[in-house]
């Protein structure tokens, strides 16, 4: 499980990051590579939310004493930090690069993101498939196999 401390960490670290070099005046292509550390923690910080909402029977046992009240206030304080500091990098993307710069980069990430979950959906259905399909030879072979040992023993039997 994602630890939502930590990604929160990197993405503040992220952040910083952006600030900084806009802030200098660089490049988009330097930017662009905070840009993504940026994002890459948001995802996860959102993979642990969902997450925790569908825990596994080992995360209920070893998290089942923890302040609920401390748990949710840290998911809302979370999520209102990161919907400023979202604003903030939208304004200086900008004000740097230009109006819709922003707007310009979420429709690429939009895109590419739909990609990869295409592609990360067919990767994750073929595995489930191959699951499957082992399953299935097992069985078959476990019914063969004691179709035919029956089969053996019933002949030893009869001679």
């Amino acid at each position: 499980m994602i630890d939502p401390v930590t990604a929160f960490a990197a993405a503040n670290a992220a952040f910083k990051g952006v600030k900084i070099l806009v802030g200098a005046g660089r490049e988009m292509q330097d930017v662009s590579k905070q840009l993504g550390a940026w994002y890459g923690a948001v995802a996860d910080i959102t993979r642990a939310e969902s997450q925790r909402k569908k825990p596994t029977w080992l995360d209920k046992i070893s998290h089942g004493t923890d302040n609920i009240e401390q748990e949710a206030m840290d998911i809302v304080i979370r999520k209102k930090t990161l919907l400023e500091k979202e604003k903030e990098i939208k304004f200086m993307l900008d004000y740097r690069f230009g109006l819709g710069t922003y707007d310009e980069m979420l429709g690429m990430r939009r895109q590419i993101r739909k990609e990869r979950e295409e592609t990360v959906y067919r990767a994750m259905e073929a595995k489930r498939q191959i699951q499957s399909n082992i399953a299935i030879a097992t069985l078959c072979f476990a019914i063969i196999g004691t179709l035919g040992g029956g089969a053996y023993l019933l002949v030893l039997v009869l001679q």
